[in-house]
């Protein structure tokens, strides 16, 4: 499936017991971050289980444009040859990030304090997205941005040819803005302070730790402080991408609500600040254990052992909405398939996301004869109970991957088949999705 070709029409439809191994790609943030930091490191940066998705493949692409040599040897295993911190050379043509708003915040980020300029783009969706929260905070170190009205791609950035070190405060709990900002900072003199007030995902800092930066992260009255000190000489790694947590909702959520359904997902990111999916799933009554835990790439990981189970509603903590924001989504299907109701309140970042995440959810599910409510950082699920989701709906996507598979999730524990209008950015992230969950025995199929 591509993310930029002709849309494709897929349908779900009700299926017998989910049963096998889910083995789910690698992980999408810290693919983009291998590439990254391995471009601006000294020497070769050996990767193992990247992920091959259409999103981490385009910043493979940008790497080597900024002049890093990045080679893939067979299925998830790549090598980097970096140029080193401020060593990236000016892009000839224009960058297209495709639909990876990570892909083109984080590059944003690393080139903005080399004396370069580069023009970036993507598709109609990441066109729509708001840049606005990276160039800000990246003006502060001396660069310049031009783009569209509402600062929206295409859009030109001149790097700061002498820049210096910042203090910043994100204004939102974004892992893009607080790592677009530390990559700015590796290139300036002093120290680069980012201040977030809520934790979000933290594989930058592990990884920036890894590769040899100086970094200090401390939990202070007015949030968490992490302290990077500029211009390190990062040196290549080898680094083992732990399967994503992200691409592991799908067959996990999947199986709770297929009745009589047994699956294992192995070497699933246990990352604290990603798991709590997980940690609801369990509150609302999954029977998920996790087994043989271990850590792999400096990333906790295990392997997730998931049944059908009854679920019911709760009322999600909107401090737990950094640790799964990209799951809301899928987490709203399981929300139809319980008993009760389910409240998902300080979402709003859902509402810049790929799409709206918030009104694509909740129409698709009142498609599908599920009452919603919803307001502008709420999300409200008045579930059905198990089989007694309607459907029978086509559902917009709005070119986003995690609102097909989401759709399609459900379209397998509902009464009448549920199709997407267009199931070809599944390949940004998880272009093995189709596949893996035929093989567990999900009736997905092309077509009506």
């Amino acid at each position: 499936m591509s993310g930029h070709g002709d849309p494709i029409l897929m349908t779900a439809r009700k299926s017998a017991a989910l049963h096998g191994v889910a083995e789910v790609p690698g992980d999408k943030s810290i693919s983009h971050r291998a590439l990254i930091l391995g471009a601006l490191s000294v020497g070769r940066t050996e990767i193992t289980g990247l992920l091959e998705g259409q999103d981490v493949l385009d910043t493979a692409k940008a790497m080597r444009a900024f002049g890093a040599t990045v080679t893939r040897n067979g299925p998830g295993d790549w090598t980097v040859e970096g140029v080193g911190v401020g060593g990236f050379a000016e892009p000839e043509d224009v960058i297209d990030c495709g639909n990876s708003g990570t892909g083109v915040r984080l590059i944003m980020g690393c080139m903005a304090t080399s004396g370069i300029t580069a023009t970036f783009t993507g598709d109609a969706s990441l066109r729509k997205r708001p840049m606005g929260r990276v160039t800000d905070p990246i003006a502060l170190f001396g660069a310049r941005a031009v783009g569209r009205q509402g600062g929206r791609l295409p859009m030109t950035i001149v790097g700061a040819a002498d820049p210096v070190p910042v203090s910043y405060t994100t204004p939102m709990p974004s892992a893009q803005v607080k790592s677009a900002v530390l990559l700015a900072g590796l290139n300036a003199p002093g120290q680069t302070v980012v201040t977030e007030r809520e934790a979000t995902r933290d594989h930058t800092e592990r990884m920036l730790r890894g590769f040899g930066a100086d970094i200090r992260v401390e939990e202070t009255a007015e949030g968490r402080v992490i302290t990077l000190q500029g211009q390190p000489e990062l040196t290549g790694q080898k680094v083992a991408v732990p399967r994503d947590p992200s691409s592991a909702a799908f067959p996990v959520c999947a199986a709770l609500i297929v009745p009589g359904s047994d699956i294992l997902v192995p070497g699933v990111s246990q990352n604290p600040t990603r798991n709590g999916l997980f940690t609801t799933l369990v509150e609302m009554g999954a029977d998920i254990t996790f087994e043989n835990l271990r850590e792999e790439g400096g990333e906790p990981v295990a392997d997730l052992r998931v049944r059908s189970s009854a679920l019911h509603g709760i009322a999600v903590p909107p401090e737990r909405a950094a640790s799964m924001i990209d799951e809301y989504p899928v987490l709203s299907v399981v929300a139809a398939c319980a008993t009760g109701t389910t409240v998902m309140r300080g979402v709003k970042e859902l509402r810049v996301k790929e799409s709206d995440r918030i009104d694509a959810m909740a129409r698709g599910l009142e498609a599908c004869g599920v009452t919603i409510e919803e307001d502008q950082d709420t999300l409200i699920v008045h579930g059905l109970g198990a089989g007694n989701v309607p459907g029978g709906a086509t559902c917009a996507t709005h070119i986003d991957h995690r609102i097909a598979m989401s759709f399609l999730v459900l379209g397998l524990a509902s009464q009448a088949p549920i199709s997407v209008d267009d199931g070809s950015p599944i390949a940004t992230s998880f272009p093995a999705f189709e596949g893996l969950m035929v093989g567990l025995g999900a009736q997905i199929t092309r077509g009506a």
